[in-house]
C-alpha cells in the first residue's frame, strides 16, 4: 500500500526516558492522519511558503499520473497548474492557491482544470487553505481537490437536456398557435363559404322562380323563341346550381382525404366538344372557339373529374370575360401528355392573388361583385394533382388569362386493384 510522504528532519533529537509515552502518542497520531490521508477519496497534498509540496495523498498523485515520491518537493503548480484551459499560460503569481497562504484567506475555486503527467487536464474544484504555526505565523497551504469531470458531464447532459426541452415547447408552442390561427381562419373561411352558398343559390332560384312565373303567367302570349329562351335560363341557372352542389361535395370528399375515381376509355375529342355544347346557351352570340388537330384522341381518364377540370375553367373565362371578348379552347397530345388550354380575353389577374389562386374560397380583390364562390380553381387543382398532372397561369391585367392543364396519358396516378375503380388517398 503506498503511503503519503511527509519531510521530516534529518537527525532526530535525543530521546529520553521520559519523552517515551509522548513520542508514542505523537506516533499514533502520525499514524492515524496517514491512515486517513490514504484513505480520504479526494486529492490533498501540503505546500510550504515556496509553493514546493510538502506532503501528498495517493488519491492526489493518482489523479494526476505522478508517482507520490516524485512529488516530494517539486513546485506543484509547475507540474499541473502552469496552463489554463485555453491553453494561455497560468502565471503563478495569479495563482488562488499561492494567493492563499500569501494573505492568509482561504480559497474555492470551481472552474480550472489541473494538467495530468501525460499533458490532459481534468476539471476540478478546490480549496486551498493556509496553515499556521503554534505562533500564527503562516507556514503553507493545504489544498483539497476532486475531479469533477463525471459532474461536468453530467451538467452539460442537463444542459443540453434543458435546451432540447425548451427548444421543443418553443416549437410545440409555435405549432399550436399555427393550428390556431388555421382554426380561425377556417371558421372565418366557413363562415364566409356558408355567405356565399346563400347567396349563389338565392340568385338562380329566385331567376327559376321569375322563369316559371312568366311561362306560367304569359304562355299563350309567348312565341315558341321566348318560351325557349325561359327555357334555356331556366336550364343555365339549374346547371349552375347543380355545378355548385357537385363542388360541395367534391371538398367535403377532398376534405375527407377519399375519393372514388372511376377511369375508363375516353375519346377527350368528342367530351370536349360534348361540354362544349352544354355551354353554348352562356354565350349564344359568342360561343366559344373549339381547336384541335385530332379528330379523335382516346385516354384513360375519369370523365367526371375531367368534366369538373374543364367545366370550371370555362366557367371562370365565360363569367370573367365579357361577350364581346373571345374565349378559346385548344386540346393537344404533346408527347406522352393530354394539353388543355382555357383562354380569354377578360379582366385579368391581379399579381397580388396568384399565389393564392388555387386556395379554397380565396377570391380576387378585382372580381368581388361577380358570383362565386371560390373553390372552382380548388377543385380543379385537386384534381390535376390527382392525375399527376401540373397546371399552368399566365394573366396580363386587362387582356386575359390563359390556364393550361397537362395531364399524363399512361400510367394513371394510383395502382388499379381489381379493375378500373378503385380508391385513392388524396394528399397522402
Amino acid at each position: 500500500m503506498t503511503e503519503y510522504y511527509w519531510t521530516a528532519p534529518a537527525i532526530a533529537p535525543p530521546r529520553s526516558p521520559a519523552s517515551e509515552p509522548v513520542v508514542h502518542e505523537l506516533e499514533l497520531l502520525r499514524r492515524q492522519h496517514r491512515l486517513i490521508l490514504n484513505a480520504v477519496g479526494e486529492g490533498i497534498y501540503g505546500l510550504d511558503l515556496n509553493g514546493n509540496v510538502t506532503f501528498v495523498n495517493p488519491a492526489a498523485a493518482a489523479m494526476i499520473h505522478w508517482p507520490v515520491e516524485e512529488l516530494i518537493g517539486k513546485s506543484m503548480h509547475a507540474v499541473m497548474h502552469h496552463t489554463h484551459g485555453d491553453g494561455s499560460t497560468y502565471p503563478r503569481e495569479d495563482c488562488p492557491i499561492y494567493q492563499a497562504f500569501q494573505d492568509g484567506s482561504t480559497r474555492r475555486v470551481t472552474h480550472e482544470v489541473f494538467w495530468r503527467k501525460d499533458g490532459t487536464s481534468f476539471p476540478v474544484e478546490y480549496i486551498s487553505t493556509p496553515m499556521r504555526d503554534e505562533d500564527g505565523e503562516l507556514i503553507g497551504a493545504v489544498v483539497t481537490f476532486r475531479d469533477i469531470t463525471q459532474r461536468r458531464w453530467a451538467e452539460q447532459i442537463l444542459q443540453r437536456t434543458n435546451e432540447e426541452l425548451e427548444l421543443k415547447v418553443q416549437e410545440r408552442t409555435a405549432k399550436l398557435r399555427q393550428a390556431n390561427q388555421q382554426l380561425r381562419e377556417l371558421s372565418e373561411m366557413r363562415s364566409r363559404f356558408v355567405s356565399m352558398v346563400c347567396h349563389e343559390f338565392r340568385n338562380p332560384l329566385n331567376n327559376i322562380a321569375l322563369s316559371v312565373s312568366s311561362l306560367n303567367r304569359y304562355d299563350a302570349q309567348l312565341s315558341l323563341d321566348e318560351k325557349a329562351d325561359y327555357l334555356r335560363a331556366i336550364s343555365a341557372n339549374v346547371e349552375r346550381m347543380t355545378q355548385m352542389i357537385d363542388d360541395i361535395l367534391v371538398i367535403g370528399k377532398i376534405e375527407a382525404k377519399v375519393l372514388e375515381v372511376d377511369r375508363q376509355p375516353l375519346d377527350v375529342v368528342t367530351f370536349c366538344r360534348k361540354i362544349l355544347s352544354e355551354r353554348e346557351f352562356q354565350r349564344p352570340d359568342s360561343p366559344i372557339q373549339f381547336e384541335c388537330r385530332s379528330r379523335q384522341l382516346v385516354a384513360n381518364f375519369d370523365d367526371r373529374l375531367l368534366r369538373s377540370i374543364l367545366g370550371n375553367l370555362l366557367s371562370n373565362a365565360i363569367r370573367y370575360a365579357p361577350a364581346e371578348k373571345r374565349i378559346r379552347l385548344k386540346l393537344a397530345k404533346w408527347q406522352q401528355h393530354l394539353i388543355l388550354r382555357v383562354q380569354d380575353e377578360g379582366m385579368g389577374i391581379p399579381p397580388a392573388d396568384r399565389r393564392h389562386l388555387f386556395e379554397p374560397f380565396h377570391r380576387g380583390r378585382n372580381v368581388s361583385n361577380i358570383p362565386g364562390t371560390g373553390l372552382g380553381l380548388s377543385i380543379v387543382k385537386q384534381f390535376v394533382d390527382l392525375h399527376q398532372g401540373a397546371i399552368a397561369v399566365t394573366s396580363r391585367i386587362d387582356h386575359g388569362t390563359t390556364f393550361t392543364v397537362r395531364l399524363p396519358l399512361g400510367t394513371p396516378a394510383a395502382p388499379v386493384l381489381g379493375s378500373a375503380k378503385h380508391r385513392m388517398m388524396i394528399g397522402e
